[in-house]
Order: structure tokens, then sequence, then C-alpha cells
């Protein structure tokens, strides 16, 4: 098991990377076309690009970063790390989304015709590198690499939009097309950034990760014939994908080691279905009281 899992991680890692520096050096041409060309969807179009090579080069360094099991000063791995990553990108992105719609929005009322046909070839140029990105990314099962997916996609539908607008700057006198594409495109990015902003925050926060319930695992925890009753329950997660749980259970005094095994069979049982890399089960006698809970009574 654990010769598969690393080649696997290997590939994902080597796939990552390629897509991070050819999108990395597509971002610097687009930012510098953008400047040449005059338009500002252009801009906007970079700076989601920029967003994602950040966030493809924070993946491929922790990707392999994060393979380092952990060490003394990290127990828990380095796990925690992409969250970290994941939050300095949403900073980056929200301060650039701002700058751009503050440079738009006032082009919105006085338009200067960008150059449309230096556009239209950066925008043909944007749709095949970030959809060789895709290609390249495709069939990753790693949650960071089908998000990553998905960012390219969203990238390469963002040059449909601006090749689409440039075409028809080129036909007709319409310059206010190009900062209202910028606009749209900004918004969309700013409100991904703050959907996943919210969701790091949730996780550094050590909120119960979507999707699950905790309610119900203690409900179905109650419920195992030898449990008189559960406490101290967290559930949380390290990155958003692996998750740890711990919990207290009280058994009858007179429990057997046969049956507390049982006990803990059970719980795991019940958290099976779910992605846990570190599951915690403190057994404690119904006649010796947990020392937690004695000091805080």
């Amino acid at each position: 098991m654990g010769h598969h899992h690393h080649h696997h991680v290997d590939s994902s890692t080597g796939k990552i990377k390629t897509a991070f520096f050819l999108n990395l050096a597509f971002t610097i041409i687009e930012i510098i076309g953008g400047l040449l060309t005059n338009s500002m969807a252009i801009l906007s179009d970079a700076l989601h690009d920029l967003g994602d090579s950040l966030s493809l080069g924070i993946a491929w360094f922790l990707q392999r970063f994060s393979n380092k099991e952990h060490s003394e000063n990290f127990s828990f791995g380095y796990r925690r790390f992409s969250l970290l990553a994941a939050l300095i990108n949403s900073v980056v992105l929200i301060v650039g989304s701002i700058f751009i719609l503050t440079e738009a929005i006032p082009r919105l009322l006085n338009p200067v015709q960008p150059n449309t046909t230096g556009m239209i070839a950066l925008a043909i140029l944007g749709v095949l590198v970030n959809g060789a990105a895709v290609v390249r990314l495709r069939g990753g099962d790693s949650m960071n690499q089908k998000v990553m997916t998905w960012h390219l996609l969203e990238d390469v539908l963002g040059w449909v939009a601006v090749l689409i607008v440039s075409i028809i700057m080129a036909f007709t006198d319409l310059p206010f097309l190009d900062p209202l594409a910028s606009i749209g495109i900004t918004l969309f990015i700013l409100y991904n950034v703050v959907k996943n902003f919210i969701k790091t925050m949730k996780l550094f926060l050590e909120a119960v990760p979507d999707g699950m319930d905790l309610n119900e695992i203690i409900e179905k925890m109650g419920a195992i014939e030898d449990i008189r009753s559960t406490h101290h329950t967290h559930l949380w997660s390290m990155d958003g994908e692996h998750h740890a749980f711990s919990t207290h259970v009280v058994v009858p005094e007179d429990a057997s080691k046969q049956q507390i095994c049982q006990v803990k069979d059970q719980i795991k049982e019940i958290l099976d279905s779910m992605q846990l890399d570190h599951v915690t089960i403190e057994v404690e006698y119904e006649d010796h009281p947990c020392a937690i809970t004695a000091h805080e009574h």
C-alpha cells in the first residue's frame, strides 16, 4: 500500500509542476500583453491566471512538502500548511481584484479603444494554453488536482469570453465592452475567492468539516450496547481532506477487554465512511470519572 501511494503522489506532483510552469510563463506574457493592448479584460484574466499559478505553485510545493509525514514540532504533519497557502493566495487575489475594479470602473465612463487584434491573438493563446493545462491535469484523484482542473477550466471560459468580446469590438465601436468584461471576470474571481476564504477560515478555526454530522455520530455511538455515555467528542480537519476525530466513551465498570475491543471496533465502523486520518478513543469506566470532566465540575 505504502509504495503505491508514494508513486501516485509523485505522478500528480509532476503534473502539477508542469501546469504551474506553463501557467506562470503564460501569466507573465498576459500581463505584458494586457498593458500593451491596453485591455482591462486581458488584465483581469491575467489576474485570474496569476491566482491559479500561485495555487498551482503552492500545491506543487506542498504536495512535495506534505509527504514529509511529521516532525517533532509538527506532530500532525504538514497538511495544515496548505490552508496557510490558500489563505495567502486568497489575500493576493482579493487585493488584485480590488485594484482591477478601481481601474475598470472609471473606464466604463470614458472607455479607451484597446488594440483588438492583439486581444484576439492573446485570447486564442489563452484558450490553447489553459486548455493544454486542463488536459494535462485531468484524471487526477487528489482533491488538489480536481480543484486545479476546475480553476483551469474557468480560465479557459474567461479567455473564451475575452475572445468573443474582442471580436465584437473589432467590428463595432463598443469600447466599453472591455471594462465591462473585465468587471464581470473580476467579480466572478472575487465571488469564488471569498467563498474559499470562508471555507479556509472555518478549517483554521477547527470547524466540523463540511458534509459531516457530528450529532449523528454521537447518536450512533450512544446506541452501541456497552457505551453508557460519551463526551468530549471532536471532529476537525487538517486541510479539508484529512480529518481527525477524538472522543471519550464511558463503559460499564466491569467491562471486559473483549467488550472494550468490540466497542472500539463498532466506533471505527461508524467512522469508516469518512476520510479520517487520526482517531483517538479514550475509554473510561463508570466508577472512574474522567479527569477532565472532574476538573470542570
